[in-house]
């Protein structure tokens, strides 16, 4: 059975969608550990990061930079973390996570509780935020 995120990147299950081209999605976390908090995948499902072709990875840190970029431009934070933990999903994804201090990254805490329309504006302001190539 494909992964939850093969079903998104297929259409079965909608997401907020901050970013996407031909190898990789982004799109909002719908339990953030804080506002914009974003999951970027590569479309072609692979179960762990390290598995993935290098240069595949390497163009999946591209894309994210772009992402994290666009997400210190529109969001309020002193940085944007990353972290891959892979823990619950089983394709490779990373999370980026805006950040005021090293607590807000830390998985354990409570998951914020958002609309499914604040998380649209704030992705479509992400998607204005991003660079287009």
């Amino acid at each position: 059975m494909p992964s939850i995120f093969s079903q998104i990147v297929a259409g079965d299950i909608p997401c907020h969608k901050v970013a996407e081209n031909d190898e990789f999605l982004a799109f909002l976390d719908i339990m953030p550990l804080a506002k914009g908090h974003t999951l970027v995948i590569p479309k072609q499902e692979v179960d762990r990061i390290w598995d993935l072709d290098p240069k595949l990875l390497g163009r999946l840190h591209q894309f994210s930079q772009k992402v994290a970029l666009a997400m210190e431009e529109v969001l309020p934070c002193k940085r944007v973390g990353q972290a891959v933990i892979g823990l619950e999903v089983p394709h490779a994804h990373v999370h980026l996570v805006p950040l005021q201090n090293v607590a807000d990254i830390n998985f354990e805490r409570p998951k914020l509780k958002m609309s499914n329309e604040a998380l649209g504006q704030i992705a479509e302001k992400l998607r204005e935020a991003f660079p287009q190539d």
